[in-house]
């Protein structure tokens, strides 16, 4: 690899960042921004079912209605960004901000359950401004050597947000009602509002650019369909719900890589993927997406399933790393900067494979929960160092007037890692946990059909909309002879380490491909000359 491409990958370690007070408050209003991607969906996610309770949502709509926002994100993004790139991404993202305030305020009024979704896919497109459009706003906002460390800062206050706000906000909607968990997130966007307007400039001189609509549509057609097949998979890959979708959207990623070959100015530009850091970059951010959204979903059921845990208690779990997980985003961004994105990478990477490794090693029916915050804080803080390297090596591809559009790429296959996620690691649950209770059947000798009408009767329906699935919280109360609570645990411990082995792969591979430093050392001093050969 030739030192061009190793400075395109991120590769060659610049100057010393110097983060004066100036750069700081540019980064502050995007960070701020990009906080409330998170904040929005896990304030509705917390108080579901609140909600639904209180405006009769139908049962097998609870999962759509609480990914209905992130869907349209994945589906959008990368909409977002060539518009970001055409009409300016300091004003698009303000527009995304002022969008995020109007659709909450509407979710705060709504009488019902379809007004609620349509206020939920409107913000769908404002999340997809502020998710799109931050991290490129960025990346023309600061200078290049500062780049890395104020990656570093938006992951910090993304992290810090993610971590005290559900928490603030449970409280207010404890004592007030669940319309005021809809506050939190536009409060925030106000601030980001504010913070981006005074501080944060974009330079000009931009051309006018057309923004390619056949391909943003078949994009976001493609990802659409590909998470409602898998979602729909649980009932078995030869549903029609199933594989019609997953046809659909395999025709629209195929028609989506045709027309992005002949168009001029492309929404994707695919000579991107031929570099290799930019494509373990991007491979890295589906992972840790897939991971952090899965792992969530997965110990909520084995909390509230085997544990009893209710869910006030499993969503604390995350508040005693915050602090720590944060020092981490900050450190990482230095780290970045004076090492190269690849030590980075692979240390978050293997962060989130650590993971895995500890929830399987302490899972247990009979466990302490306190035992689950170590691979809470693991998984926590291996997306937060994996973020900040992917990030500066996705950014550092982007060529001028172009931030937006490479920019979006990175939240395009995040989102789709992070929709996926939830359903695939419970479809992987499911499938453990079937494979578990028949061989506890068999040992205890009971037939088959005497364990699966025991199982029927512990286990709640899965739910319809994809990504979802549920157990009844009296599992193990229900045996007949099995002891399903260890069944769980051990299909729990065999989801996790399935899905561990994908992070540490790619850490394997941006170990082998991603640039490294240039090899630096005292230098040696220059042979001293021969003396001449005597007669």
């Amino acid at each position: 690899m030739g030192a061009a491409d190793a400075a395109a990958g991120g590769g060659l370690p610049g100057p010393r960042p110097q983060l004066t007070a100036k750069v700081v408050l540019a980064v502050l209003g995007p960070a701020t921004a990009f906080a409330v991607t998170a904040v929005d969906p896990l304030m509705l996610g917390l108080n579901l079912s609140r909600v639904s309770g209180a405006l009769d949502v139908p049962p097998q709509a609870l999962g759509f209605l609480a990914g209905a926002a992130t869907l349209v994100v994945a589906a959008a993004v990368l909409a977002v960004g060539n518009l970001g790139d055409a009409h300016g991404l300091k004003r698009t993202l303000m527009l995304g901000l002022a969008g995020t305030v109007v659709a909450n305020l509407l979710s705060a009024l709504a009488t019902g359950y379809p007004f609620l979704l349509v206020a939920r896919l409107l913000d769908g497109l404002a999340l997809a401004a502020l998710l799109g459009l931050s991290l490129a706003l960025l990346n023309v906002s600061v200078p290049p050597e500062t780049r890395p460390a104020a990656i570093g800062i938006l992951m910090a206050v993304d992290m810090l947000l993610y971590g005290v706000t559900p928490a603030v906000g449970g409280w207010v909607v404890e004592r007030l009602g669940w319309r005021w968990l809809f506050l939190p997130a536009p409060l925030l966007a106000l601030c980001a509002l504010a913070l981006t307007a005074r501080y944060t400039s974009e330079p000009g001189g931009r051309r006018a650019r057309r923004v390619d609509t056949v391909g943003v549509v078949l994009f976001g057609a493609a990802l659409l369909a590909l998470v409602h097949g898998v979602g729909a998979a649980q009932n078995g890959l030869s549903d029609p719900r199933a594989w019609v979708p997953l046809a659909a959207g395999a025709a629209a990623a195929a028609a989506f890589v045709r027309h992005e070959r002949r168009v001029a100015e492309p929404a994707l530009d695919l000579a991107l993927f031929r570099r290799p850091a930019f494509a373990v970059a991007v491979l890295a951010t589906v992972t840790l997406n897939f991971i952090s959204a899965g792992f969530s979903v997965v110990l909520a059921q084995f909390g509230g399933a085997v544990l009893a845990l209710p869910a006030q208690t499993i969503g604390l779990l995350y508040l005693p790393g915050t602090l720590l997980a944060t020092a981490a985003a900050l450190l990482a961004g230095r780290m970045v900067a004076r090492y190269t994105p690849r030590p980075v990478m692979v240390t978050g990477l293997l962060l989130l494979t650590g993971s895995g490794l500890v929830t399987a090693g302490t899972a247990a029916p009979s466990m302490a929960p306190w035992l689950l915050v170590p691979a809470v804080w693991l998984c926590n803080v291996g997306c937060l160092v994996t973020s900040t390297p992917v990030s500066e090596t996705v950014l550092s591809h982007a060529p001028p007037g172009r931030s937006g559009a490479v920019a979006s790429v990175q939240p395009a296959f995040g989102m789709t890692g992070y929709a996926l996620g939830p359903t695939v690691c419970l479809l992987l649950l499911d499938l453990f946990f079937h494979r578990r209770w028949l061989a506890d059947a068999e040992a205890r000798g009971l037939s088959a059909g005497q364990a699966g009408h025991a199982v029927d009767a512990a286990r709640s329906a899965l739910a319809k909309s994809p990504g979802t699935a549920g157990y009844d919280p009296n599992l193990v109360a229900h045996t007949s002879g099995l002891d399903l609570g260890v069944d769980y645990a051990d299909a729990l411990r065999l989801t996790v380490l399935a899905v561990s082995l994908a992070p540490l792969v790619l850490a394997v591979a941006a170990h082998l491909v991603m640039p490294r430093p240039p090899r630096t050392g005292p230098e040696r001093p220059a042979p001293a000359p021969r003396p001449p050969a005597g007669p």
